[in-house]
């Protein structure tokens, strides 16, 4: 394991895929966190089942509920951020894999799908820094994370501070888009009369902007 994620780390490739994870994930968050944070209900309060009937208890908590919810957030703003991204890592793991376990044991098999996919990539995520977990337990020298390069005098295979321009910037815009519907914005459907629909589908457009912009740097430092 520790010899593949080294040789992952001298790939170009496999930064980008981590940086963008850490975006997704967070952004995953974001909605969840916001609501637990206003004291919105999670669900429906018409649906039932000890999925929904849990959701509505756990939101009764009050203190709680929103105790979550802001570190749901904390999480999001670490990895989507890339600052302090192998903490936001580690912050998000309990979290998921409580959401993954509740589903999986209520039977909510779709939303049960998606959190296990997010469990994954958080563990991914926590593999990806395994040279700082080498150092934390004493069993190795730490690395830096996400600066590994082929040689000294290459430039580095992610621009971290670029990327977390981009996810600061995902985050604003989602949380504005949020205030302009007056709600946390979850579309469930094509909804072409709202400004907000559009702000949310352009959103992909600044981590393609961000690998546009980081190319052209790249082959500017290399020339």
């Amino acid at each position: 394991m520790t010899s593949l994620i080294r040789n992952l780390r001298l790939r170009r490739a496999a930064h980008l895929a981590v940086v963008n994870l850490r975006i997704l994930l967070g952004f995953a968050f974001l909605p969840a966190g916001i609501k637990k944070v206003l004291g919105q209900p999670f669900t429906d309060p018409a649906n039932h089942g000890s999925f929904h009937d849990f959701l509505h208890a756990f939101r009764d908590t009050g203190g709680f509920y929103r105790f979550v919810g802001m570190v749901q957030l904390v999480a999001a703003v670490l990895l989507m951020t890339q600052w302090r991204a192998t903490l936001g890592a580690v912050v998000a793991l309990p979290i998921i894999t409580a959401i993954v376990a509740l589903c999986w044991s209520t039977g909510a098999v779709p939303t049960a799908v998606v959190a296990t996919l997010m469990w994954l990539g958080t563990v991914a995520l926590v593999l990806w820094d395994e040279p700082a977990w080498r150092a934390v337990l004493g069993v190795g020298e730490r690395e830096s994370s996400g600066r590994t390069t082929p040689s000294s005098s290459a430039p580095p295979l992610s621009d971290l501070r670029l990327w977390g321009r981009c996810g600061a910037a995902i985050f604003v815009t989602y949380v504005a888009l949020t205030a302009m519907a007056g709600e946390v914005y979850r579309p469930r459907r094509v909804e072409l009369d709202k400004p907000a629909f559009y702000l949310l589908v352009a959103l992909p457009l600044l981590p393609l902007s961000t690998w546009l912009l980081e190319r052209r740097r790249r082959k500017q430092l290399a020339g």
